[in-house]
């Protein structure tokens, strides 16, 4: 190292031409002794550098030795001497030509809660509206009932028909479904389960007649699906009107309905919470066998309650199989359902219903679980 780091000097380490080109000869005489006093005067200490070895005197392996030891000292006295003799980080191998660069590996989402996979506050909003025009319309005037499920026939008859033509371009006539259907519920309420019987043959008869009008291709599919529609929504649903014909009707379907929101509410409570072993997973992957427990129990307490004080000479055990036989024929019918929206790639018959789907995804449950109630009402109290 020299002084020239320290700043300029122009003593014994000046670099350039001696004297300097700008001073002229130096005066002669003992006392300077070869050296200017003007430039003595400027010399500038040296600084104190720890004693290393002299990389001249190396020999042999000391040589490696002592440079060792010198560029060890240097790093005690204040680490790497240059900005570039700092630690870098390596750099990123860069990828073969024509490979993309690659990607850094995603952090792991963090575990989420369980979540409804509906609007719970519009499917409570609806659910409460929906329960207020049945009990005003039941307690009231059982006409009005009665046509209030006329009218969930027709829309759900057409909800299924609709998506029938949409999916599989399968076009069931929809005219004499909605008439027919409409005319069944009106007859099991007028004229009993037989009148019911015969306005579903005529809902048939009329279902193949109103297909002839049309080209004939299709014609076994089309009549196939009407029949099927005819006896899925309508007919089935005319059981609600049997169970109303009843002095105590208006008590029979309060509990029909009840029994059928409570194994519901049984199985998505419990199921939601303790769900863990698939029930049906090909057919309907969210629910589970631990629901279903849930839809039994919940369904068992509320039969027994329900025989107990709403059904005139109900008794408390045929409450409990009554909701057993509502939790298993509700669950089917959900599946029965969801079975059917598969095969046509959706996940809701409707959107009218907000936080629901359409009117059949309400009617899923509680169509096959009205002649089940109905017959075992019959069996228990009769049909008075």
């Amino acid at each position: 190292m020299n002084d020239s780091s320290w700043g300029p000097s122009h003593g014994a380490g000046y670099a350039g031409a001696w004297p300097p080109p700008d001073q002229g000869p130096l005066p002669a005489g003992p006392a300077h002794d070869g050296h200017d006093a003007r430039y003595t005067s400027q010399t500038q200490p040296m600084p104190i550098v720890p004693d290393f070895p002299d990389a001249g005197r190396d020999t042999g392996g000391r040589r490696g030795e002592d440079r060792e030891a010198r560029d060890r000292g240097a790093a005690r006295l204040g680490g790497p001497l240059f900005r570039d003799e700092m630690p870098q980080e390596p750099m990123p191998t860069p990828p073969p030509s024509g490979e993309p660069p690659p990607q850094p590996s995603p952090r792991p989402e963090p575990p989420q809660k369980k979540r409804a996979g509906r609007d719970l506050r519009a499917a409570i909003g609806v659910g409460v509206g929906l329960g207020a025009v049945i009990v005003v319309s039941l307690f009231f005037v059982k006409a009005v009932f009665v046509g209030v499920i006329a009218v969930a026939v027709v829309v759900g008859v057409w909800e299924l028909t609709s998506r029938l033509e949409e999916r599989k371009q399968i076009k069931a006539p929809l005219v004499p479904l909605a008439v027919g259907g409409a005319a069944m519920v009106v007859a099991g309420y007028v004229a009993g389960a037989e009148g019911a019987w015969v306005a579903m043959a005529l809902t048939a008869l009329a279902v193949l007649l109103w297909r002839m009008t049309e080209p004939p291709e299709g014609y076994l599919k089309d009549v196939t699906a009407g029949i099927f529609a005819a006896f899925y929504v309508p007919f089935l649903a005319t059981f609600v009107a049997l169970m109303l014909t009843a002095d105590d009707g208006p008590e029979r379907v309060i509990t029909f309905l009840l029994l059928t929101v409570v194994s519901d509410t049984g199985a998505y409570a419990v199921g939601w919470r303790f769900g863990r072993t698939k029930l049906a997973p090909r057919i309907s992957p969210g629910k589970t066998r631990e629901g279903l427990l849930g839809a039994v129990s919940f369904a068992m307490a509320a039969g027994a309650l329900c025989m107990q004080f709403l059904v005139d000479d109900g008794i408390w055990w045929q409450g409990l199989l009554l909701g057993l036989a509502v939790a298993v024929s509700a669950t089917l019918g959900d599946l029965g359902e969801s079975m059917i929206k598969r095969d046509l790639g959706i996940k809701d018959m409707g959107t009218l219903l907000p936080g629901h789907g359409g009117i059949m995804d309400r009617l899923d449950s509680l169509l096959p679980t009205a002649p089940v109630v109905w017959l075992l009402l019959v069996l228990f109290v009769g049909s008075g």
